[in-house]
């Protein structure tokens, strides 16, 4: 099995690449004991007669430059086709300052082409190549050398099926007219922000019962601090402290070591040193703020404004668009969209471009009254009032 381990082999695999109109890209990395993955692996492949046109790079290989590989990633026309590719496009992001362009996510895709919810790699293997995949090796340590066999054959796998997946639903969008569907929501994944978390911001993921302001901008400060501790150290923000912990030091307030001390959550490495006293200042900080500078959730809905009914009627709604379209709901629309309809929100999602088309304008007529939703037999139909 073909793994290149020398730049020389490298280019000169781009150099073919380069040639045809996609290459399939995968990686493996690892993340358990970082804040930025590590990157193990890389698989990529074309379209091609023989073995060496799917092949293993293996990044840890001393005197290895993946320059080679950016460049093909830069090249416009090159499609760089990914399953699920979040996570592998920030770790080029992240390290290298590139994100592949064109690009083709063949998760979003298959959701777009009637295939579901978020399908898994292992479905489409199975519904389109009509293969089967050995997952045994999928949780491995891929950072160990050498690598078995079976890691391998299961890297590979993720690159060489591939190819017929992209080139399946690649027609299948282009004979439905979706192809465009799918091209606005990769502008997300080619956008840089989308992998950059800034610390300021790192607070509006943690989830709290209470959104009282003093109450968030203690959780702001003390979020802050984790995420920018974790950045510089790459480690896990976890290993900082967990969000219960955190959210339990904005309840208890500490002022001091004492105080900090009777945490029940906090980590043994979080009650010393410099996690401890970056906790205190962050604590500190967040309470000498002047009310007019404390923190609020944007757009906070209280359910009193949500009409449950219309809520209800709008999902409904979705049932019956995402059947007829084939289309995953999730991908349509999300519950807190919903409620934000039904609330009276206009500036969301679901009312912009292909989205506005499959739901959004009839979502829009049942909000206004001018439609009703009746059951026909196991369908529901929009009538007109």
């Amino acid at each position: 099995m073909n793994i290149v381990t020398t730049t020389t082999d490298l280019a000169a695999f781009c150099k073919r690449a380069a040639e045809t109109s996609y290459v399939t890209v995968d990686t493996e990395f690892l993340r358990e004991r970082t804040y930025y993955s590590k990157l193990c692996l890389v698989q990529l492949a074309f379209r091609g007669d023989g073995e060496t046109d799917a092949i293993l790079v293996d990044p840890l290989s001393n005197g290895l430059s993946l320059d080679p590989l950016l460049d093909l990633f830069r090249n416009p026309d090159v499609v760089k086709v990914f399953h699920a590719a979040r996570q592998d496009l920030e770790i080029f992001y992240i390290d290298h300052g590139v994100i592949p362009e064109p690009l083709f996510d063949s998760q979003v895709a298959a959701m777009v082409a009637g295939f579901g919810e978020q399908v898994g790699y292992e479905t489409l293997v199975r519904k389109i190549a009509k293969q089967s995949l050995d997952k045994s090796s999928r949780f491995t340590d891929w950072s160990r050398r050498p690598l078995s066999d079976s890691q391998k054959t299961y890297a590979l796998a993720d690159v060489t099926h591939l190819r017929q997946i992209y080139e399946f639903l690649k027609k299948r969008l282009s004979d439905t007219g979706r192809d465009k569907w799918v091209e606005e929501e990769i502008a997300t994944l080619l956008a840089p922000e989308t992998y950059v978390t800034h610390p300021d911001d790192a607070w509006m993921r943690v989830k709290t019962r209470s959104n009282a302001p003093r109450f968030l901008a203690i959780v702001k400060e003390l979020a802050k601090f984790r995420e920018a501790y974790a950045q510089e150290r790459n480690i896990p923000r976890s290993r900082v402290y967990k969000d219960d912990a955190l959210v339990e030091l904005a309840s208890t307030k500490p002022k001091d070591m004492a105080e900090l001390g009777r945490s029940r959550l906090l980590l043994r490495d979080a009650r010393k040193g410099d996690i401890a006293d970056g906790i205190l200042k962050a604590v500190h900080r967040a309470q000498s703020l002047p009310k007019d500078q404390l923190p609020a959730l944007e757009n906070p809905r209280q359910s009193a404004q949500v009409n449950p009914a219309l809520a209800d009627l709008l999902r409904v709604l979705l049932k019956a668009k995402t059947e007829a379209s084939g289309v995953a709901s999730k991908l349509i629309a999300t519950a807190s969209e919903l409620d934000a309809l039904a609330s009276g929100e206009r500036d969301i999602p679901a009312l912009r471009g292909w989205r506005r088309e499959v739901f959004g304008d009839d979502a829009l007529r049942l909000c206004d009254g001018r439609v009703a939703l009746a059951a026909k037999g196991k369908q529901v139909q929009i009538i007109e009032i």
